[in-house]
């Protein structure tokens, strides 16, 4: 039953997203599918559901100061504060909502030696960390995308099998750690690698409704639960007790949900269709059909089950490269499933309710529209969203049809100082393996956010280079801190009585800081020659081939890129720095090319977008890619006002590198001129490709051994 203390958002009084809170749902009734990710625009409703799930789960019996919430009724969960005797008290609390910060560390997601205990007892007790903190309840990370790789990786590993293991700071056991694993993110900040996007067992992409009748419906919702929060939730508290019943007994059923030899071979047959990798979707698959029968109250997977399974756990495992768009073709999943079961003539099995699976969503309450195309939210704790689903707590299944594709970013329009004049569109040749380029020297990470694997960097993590005096926020090293204070014991009395006995006596200068070197992620910004001198089509697709293999680069290192291009008389910010290279990919993939090369104004307004940036709180260090042929031909003194911009740049200090674009056998050699004001590396365009490069290596060393 829903805590009617609780004053937050009533996850049935959200409008539209049926698949989204499906999913959510889906993924409490079977917490082994192995989370949802909730990928969407701002607000549009992801924070405000999953909070909202948490109020209609069921409540967990647990043992009265047990820190790791282990079943009383299982005998199989072994906790770590046990055992526990047969007179142990044993209480019901509601499940548990339990949000990580996206700047946590290790030791608070696993837990780690409880240092006060440690320090003023002697005593070497653990403390539990948030995984064990959210068993049997709801881990959500916001912003999952901008989370450490090592960090979801453990999460995710910890949702799939059920056990967390800590081994650190002397300190070895293992705990359960069964838990609903959700994570929500905007695309537009950054993807999830492809391997750590894989491990989300469902995945659902949301986005705003676009209807102006589920929009009015949404800011009526709002304003009335802003008004007065305690009267909304009384108003919906019978379609949360409803629906929570409802979760409650799917739980129940699903033990005894049946997957059948012919549904199990329609999974295999529809995952196979779609050229997944591996048989994790597979299996996820099968338990999200089992799943979705129990919430429907079937004894018997169904083909629609198979179908709604297919929509949440393959589209985010299909994509076979980071800017590949995830989703499903309905009609291959159509014939998939014709092929293992045969035409489907049978009517949609009904619901619990006397709807069918496969319906938009149904309107309840008199509370206006139940059918919508998308969320809109404000996505702050306690706030009412922009969007949701329905006020009936039936959630329909996962359609797709209704639901507006997100609309594609259209190019910027041209500036007006542009000139008239031919331009070409020309399609990128295929990306390649390119070699590394990155920021010379060594600096110190700003941030836990920087860590990525581009140049060298100072960080938390990596391997340990040496020690210096401790800083405040700095991690105690306490091997190097024994060692500064050693020297000075027989000084500070130790041994005689006066400093304590013979205990070792640590100052504050003592302490010592490990220094770390790792890698960190950069903003590349590309300054992108698109003049007349670069269009030719077949010249302009290999350049664009090179920025398409350098930004699938970019986007393995965890980077933030920027795109800026240069033609006619002025340069344009096609892309401000984004976290997101697929949208750098689309814009890439519209830049026209034409006109005079006005190289001068590319360069300085590559200046100043990095002047803004570097204003920025946790700035990037930066990475200046210029791709051009060298010639300027826009404007009075056009190359000496070039180098001109490249003197600024250089002062600045910027790190940069100019891939030459120059072909044919007449070359002026501008490019190598800009690179040397620039202080930049400079690549012919034919290098950046590494297998080239190896190639050529490889080739003249054997020619070497020939001679």
């Amino acid at each position: 039953m829903p805590q009617q203390s609780d004053l937050s958002y009533p996850l049935s009084a959200v409008v539209g997203s049926e698949d989204m809170v499906l999913s959510l749902v889906l993924a409490s009734i079977a917490p082994a599918l192995g989370g949802v990710l909730v990928r969407g625009e701002k607000g549009t409703a992801k924070s405000t559901a999953v909070r909202a799930l948490a109020r209609v789960l069921p409540p967990v019996r647990v043992v009265e100061g047990d820190r790791f919430s282990t079943d009383p009724d299982d005998e199989a969960e072994v906790s770590p504060d046990g055992p526990f005797g047969v007179d142990a008290a044993v209480t019901s609390r509601p499940v548990r909502l339990v949000e990580l910060p996206v700047g946590a560390g290790e030791d608070r997601v696993t837990g780690s030696l409880h240092l006060e205990r440690a320090l003023a007892d002697g005593v070497a007790e653990y403390e539990p960390g948030l995984l064990a903190r959210a068993h049997r309840g709801l881990l959500y990370v916001d912003e999952v995308n901008l989370l450490h790789d090592h960090l979801v990786d453990l999460l995710l590993d910890a949702s799939a099998t059920g056990r967390a293991t800590v081994e650190r700071d002397g300190v070895s056991l293992t705990h359960p750690a069964r838990f609903v694993l959700v994570g929500t993110m905007n695309p537009e900040e950054g993807e999830l690698r492809p391997q750590l996007l894989d491990r989300f067992g469902l995945a659902v992409d949301v986005a705003a409704p676009r209807d102006p009748a589920t929009r009015v419906e949404v800011v009526r919702r709002r304003l009335a639960y802003e008004a007065d929060p305690a009267a909304f939730v009384a108003r919906f508290a019978q379609d949360e007790h409803l629906l929570a019943s409802r979760i409650a007994d799917a739980r129940d059923l699903a033990a005894s949900v049946v997957l059948g030899d012919a549904m199990l071979l329609a999974v295999a047959q529809v995952c196979a269709a779609f050229e997944v990798d591996g048989l994790r979707a597979d299996i996820v698959t099968a338990r999200a059909a089992v799943a979705h029968a129990a919430w429907c109250g079937r004894t018997g997977v169904t083909r629609e089950d198979v179908r709604v399974a297919a929509r949440l756990a393959l589209p985010h495992r299909r994509r076979r490269s980071p800017f590949d768009s995830p989703g499903l073709d309905d009609d291959l999943l159509d014939q998939a499933l014709d092929d293992a079961l045969g035409p489907d003539d049978e009517p949609e099995p009904p619901t619990p309710d006397g709807g069918t699976d496969g319906g938009g969503g149904g309107g309840g309450g008199g509370d206006g529209p139940g059918d919508s195309d998308g969320p809109a939210t404000d996505e702050r704790p306690g706030t009412a969203p922009e969007g949701g689903t329905s006020s009936t707590p039936d959630v329909p299944s996962a359609r797709t049809d209704d639901v507006p594709a997100p609309q594609p970013h259209a190019p910027q329009p041209e500036p007006p100082q542009q000139p008239a004049g031919p331009t070409t569109t020309a399609a990128a040749d295929a990306p390649f393996r390119t070699r590394l380029l990155q920021a010379r020297g060594t600096t110190r990470g700003r941030s836990r956010s920087d860590a990525g694997r581009r140049s060298r960097a100072e960080s938390a993590t990596g391997r340990r280079t040496g020690a210096r005096p401790a800083s405040r926020g700095g991690s105690l090293h306490l091997l190097e801190t024994l060692r500064a204070a050693i020297p000075h014991q027989a000084a500070r009395g130790r041994g005689t009585g006066a400093g304590g006995g013979d205990r070792l006596l640590i100052e504050r200068s003592d302490l010592r800081e490990a220094v770390r070197e790792g890698r960190e992620a950069n903003l590349v910004l590309f300054c992108v020659d698109a003049s007349g001198s670069m269009a030719a089509r077949s010249r302009m697709a290999a350049v664009k081939a090179t920025i398409l293999s350098l930004l699938l680069d970019a986007y393995q290192r965890r980077d933030t890129v920027g795109l800026v291009t240069f033609r006619g008389s002025a340069a344009e910010l096609l892309l401000p720095p984004t976290g997101s290279v697929d949208v750098a990919a689309a814009r890439l993939e519209q830049m026209p090319a034409g006109g005079r090369t006005p190289l001068a104004e590319g360069l300085a307004e590559c200046a100043r977008v990095l002047d803004r940036e570097r204003r920025r709180a946790g700035a990037r260090r930066p990475l200046l890619v210029v791709v051009t042929d060298g010639r300027a031909t826009s404007g009075p003194n056009a190359l000496t006002r070039s180098l001109e911009a490249a003197d600024v740049l250089a002062a600045d200090g910027v790190d940069t590198v100019v891939v030459d674009c120059e072909a044919g056998p007449m070359r002026l050699g501008l490019a190598r001129t800009l690179a040397a004001r620039l202080g930049a590396e400079h690549l012919p365009v034919g290098t950046v490709d590494a297998s080239a490069l190896d190639a050529a290596v490889r080739g003249s060393i054997l020619r070497g051994r020939a001679a």
